[in-house]
């Protein structure tokens, strides 16, 4: 069935020279621009219950998942922690860097950012104000300047296609790698313009929530799997952020079609293995969204490889922004849905599944530790009181050591 056009949203090509990308959103995919935000019930949320970063907030379980690899994951996790680590502590301390040039007046910063950001290879490039109510608790006294530059790298597609496997997770830490060197290039590059530039690093060291920033910049829209679906790749990108002193020009949020085309789709929601994702909206701080379920993310995200399947069968990411749209008001159909091309997937140990197939995990794969490392050990001490009544003093000293040992230790934030 044709469908009426709404609006059409036109995107410069994916690289220099490639023409424009041409979306046409149907008249009934049309909502508002970004997200839809109560925008007093996120400043509510902000200041009385502030975000946390998962390493801070789910240390425990951070902890519990390098028990989970499998071997060849274990050590291209080591290796990427490894790689990762100083590309973490320059961007740490990168917002104290001076300037190493005057202003130029002349200068169309703005330009000159977007210009140097695609030319190190990023595929998606937007400004937007640094949006403090969406900063975790422990970051926001780290966070220095008021504008975000959103620049989104490209995953190789071959290897997403393959998710979940080991070849995936070479394309996951490898593009989180590379992008976190190119960060620091362009923060260089805005300091040559007379300006200060902080890296929030992408290698487990974020600092909030990127997605919001993301759209209100224009990049894309919150899509079903909870990921960014952008114009040219859809959620296969790894996201980043600069922000900076300097004076750029913010982009506007846009109206990609995306908030209802997902309600049409749910085909991230149907495959996902672990029944992770809810298939209604709800409102959550504030933003309008299909909410994840985390208990049942974690643990098949952990012990397979990834995971990622949300990713893989989203048909933004499988065929692009531009085709699904089109095919949509040609024929009111989702392109792909329904077919093994777009959601098949096999996981190891399990086997293959087709559309309307999913695997079956029992109880056990769903229990993991629950919250931070201290959290855990007082319920492991007090489950200890309650079976026995008592405690002895090695074991009090045992417990206080082992509660000292978490203390100094601290939270990594190179675990992802």
């Amino acid at each position: 069935m044709v469908k009426k056009v709404h609006h059409v949203v036109q995107r410069p090509g994916r690289d220099a020279g490639d023409p424009d990308v041409v979306i046409p959103v149907a008249e009934d995919l049309a909502s508002v621009p970004g997200s839809p935000v109560r925008d007093r019930d996120v400043t509510f949320y902000s200041r009385e219950y502030p975000i946390e970063s998962q390493t801070v907030e789910k240390s425990a379980d951070r902890e519990w998942g390098w028990t989970q690899y499998i071997p060849d994951v274990l050590r291209l996790s080591r290796k990427h922690e490894e790689a990762n680590k100083p590309l973490i502590e320059a961007a740490a301390v990168s917002g104290e860097i001076e300037p190493t040039a005057s202003v130029v007046a002349e200068v169309d910063v703005t330009a000159s950012i977007r210009e140097k950001a695609l030319d190190l290879g990023f595929g998606e490039v937007g400004f937007t104000t640094y949006d403090r109510r969406y900063t975790y608790a422990s970051k926001k006294k780290w966070s220095k300047y008021q504008h975000a530059i959103c620049l989104a790298l490209e995953q190789d597609y071959g290897q997403t296609q393959t998710i979940p496997s080991l070849e995936a997770e070479f394309a996951h830490f490898g593009t989180y790698e590379v992008e976190g060197e190119l960060g620091l290039q362009l923060a260089d590059h805005i300091r040559l313009l007379g300006y200060h530039a902080q890296v929030h690093s992408p290698n487990g060291d974020d600092s909030g929530a990127f997605i919001p920033l993301f759209v209100d910049a224009g990049l894309g829209q919150l899509g079903a799997n909870g990921q960014l679906l952008s114009p040219h790749f859809g959620s296969r990108a790894r996201l980043m952020i600069i922000t900076t002193d300097a004076p750029v020009v913010h982009d506007e949020a846009v109206d990609y079609g995306i908030n209802k085309f997902c309600d049409q789709c749910q085909v991230c929601v149907a495959r996902c293995p672990a029944r992770a994702l809810l298939q209604d909206k709800v409102w959550y701080r504030g933003v309008l969204k299909n909410k994840l379920i985390y208990d049942r993310c974690r643990p098949i995200m952990t012990k397979y490889e990834g995971c990622g399947i949300c990713m893989k069968v989203c048909p933004i990411q499988r065929y692009g922004m531009q085709p699904v749209m089109e095919h949509y008001v040609a024929t009111g159909d989702i392109l792909g849905k329904g077919t093994d091309n777009l959601e098949g997937y096999e996981i190891r140990e399990k086997g293959y599944f087709g559309p309307g197939e999913l695997p079956h995990f029992d109880r056990q794969t769903f229990k993991f530790p629950k919250g931070t490392k201290e959290e855990v050990l007082f319920a492991q001490f007090k489950a200890k009181v309650e079976a026995n009544g008592a405690v002895g003093d090695g074991e009090a000293v045992e417990f206080a050591n082992d509660l000292k040992h978490i203390v100094d230790e601290g939270v990594s934030r190179t675990d992802e």
